[in-house]
């Protein structure tokens, strides 16, 4: 049994996006996880509704994941991926193209999370326009309530207020506005209102012009903000605008790909293919880290293929574990029980049970709006409420995670109905008791 850390021991390790004076004076532990459930330092099993951290999405323990970064690490544990290779990199950039990315974003760059494959995708971005002859385009959109990770590009396209105001601006951008709106109240899947919610994005052009835009990056579901579902034909207007002036149009899919949506990509859910894609989380179903950026087959050939070959780098970027054997080994075996156990499909055919047990909680003393999309929910409660549900739930068996004053749901794909009953029926009795 794990031997959990006296509070002298838990001095030296400054955890990341907590309150550590308020952890050290009453600390969680999880010591093991397996499929749906953790296992807490108390000893108690609860129910995982966040997949980890939107990342464990075939559940937790997966013994065709270790046995794999268990073979490859007696087998190479580790090479220099700077002017070198190895098979599985290869490999999965192959599988990942062929079982993941939407048809035509066929080259892949490896990151090791999802704030690197943001920051890796703006980078591409403004050198891709330099490339092209033109650039002044430097500036970004993002929107309102968008997280993207915590690397400076991110923080910098930061819609969330908590997210930005310790550091300041870094790169350029403008935002558009979120697209959660009271007339879309208690919607089930893509809201019906709010489509021209994105021409907003012609006013920032014709402020800015877009001789300086590189890229527009929205995620198309919001995860930290609260899973914000784009509107019907939202997504297809931001396409079609880029289009028209010549802009990127980049999706954060860190937490929407791999299934969460009930395909592989929310882009291939919806229909809409944008110029990038940044991935990381279900990748390796959040057993290693790693992330990748696919790109359009014309946005690699303005890299390379353009002038002599040369020994120089075309894109001067690039992380010391970018490909890591180790992360190839558990994307690989992830991409194998995603296929062979059809947890895309999966997703698909049990969210309609989960839509229907979270909107029951509708009209529940507190509840204030419900949202749902593939095996993602998010309910609003009035402010300061989330946290304190959260804590009770756990008292009860099931871990959810608050963000401001939503309660964010994301469960492994492999969950069962009985599981979303007891999800459902822990909320329901809990939410009231709060206030």
């Amino acid at each position: 049994m794990t031997q959990l850390p006296t509070a002298e021991q838990m001095d030296a390790w400054w955890m990341p996006f907590t309150a550590n004076r308020a952890f050290k004076a009453s600390p969680r532990f999880y010591t093991a996880a397996e499929g749906m459930y953790m296992t807490m330092g108390d000893g108690r099993k609860v129910l995982d509704t966040n997949a980890g951290l939107w990342c464990c999405n075939a559940g937790h323990g997966r013994k065709e994941i270790a046995d794999a970064v268990h073979a490859q690490l007696l087998e190479m544990d580790y090479g220099n991926p700077f002017s070198y290779g190895h098979a599985k990199g290869f490999e999965l950039a192959n599988r990942l193209v062929e079982d993941v990315a939407p048809k035509g974003l066929n080259r892949v760059f490896f990151t090791n999370s999802g704030s690197e494959s943001v920051d890796t995708a703006l980078k591409i971005a403004r050198q891709y326009w330099r490339l092209k002859g033109q650039g002044t385009k430097t500036a970004f959109v993002a929107r309102v309530k968008a997280y993207h990770g915590v690397n400076w590009g991110g923080v910098s396209l930061a819609g969330l207020t908590g997210n930005r105001k310790s550091f300041g601006q870094g790169l350029e951008a403008d935002f558009l506005r979120h697209t959660l709106l009271p007339e879309n109240a208690f919607s089930r899947g893509l809201p019906a209102k709010g489509a021209e919610l994105a021409d907003e994005l012609n006013d920032i052009i014709a402020m800015r012009d877009a001789s300086n835009i590189a890229a527009v990056i929205v995620e198309p579901v919001a995860g930290a903000g609260g899973v914000i579902v784009p509107p019907e034909g939202y997504l297809q207007k931001l396409r079609a605008i880029c289009d028209q002036h010549n802009i990127l149009l980049i999706f954060d899919e860190v937490i929407a790909a791999y299934g969460r949506t009930g395909a592989a990509t929310m882009a291939d859910k919806v229909g809409v293919i944008p110029d990038m894609i940044t991935t990381a989380k279900g990748l390796t179903n959040g057993a290693v880290p790693m992330g990748a950026v696919f790109c359009k087959q014309e946005i690699y050939d303005t890299f390379v293929n353009t002038g002599e070959m040369s020994a120089v780098p075309e894109f001067l970027h690039g992380y010391t574990y970018s490909a890591h054997p180790i992360a190839c080994a558990a994307a690989l075996a992830t991409l194998d029980i995603y296929k062979s156990e059809q947890l895309f499909k999966r997703c698909d055919e049990i969210a309609p049970y989960w839509e229907a047990g979270i909107h029951s909680l509708k009209g529940i003393k507190g509840v204030k709006d419900i949202r749902n999309f593939g095996l993602l929910a998010g309910i609003d409660l009035p402010p300061g409420v989330a946290g304190k549900v959260a804590a009770k739930t756990l008292d009860k068996g099931v871990t959810v995670r608050p963000a401001g004053d939503t309660i964010v749901m994301s469960p492994p794909l492999i969950i069962e109905q009985s599981h979303i009953d007891t999800i459902v029926n822990v909320l329901q009795d809990t939410i009231p008791e709060v206030d």
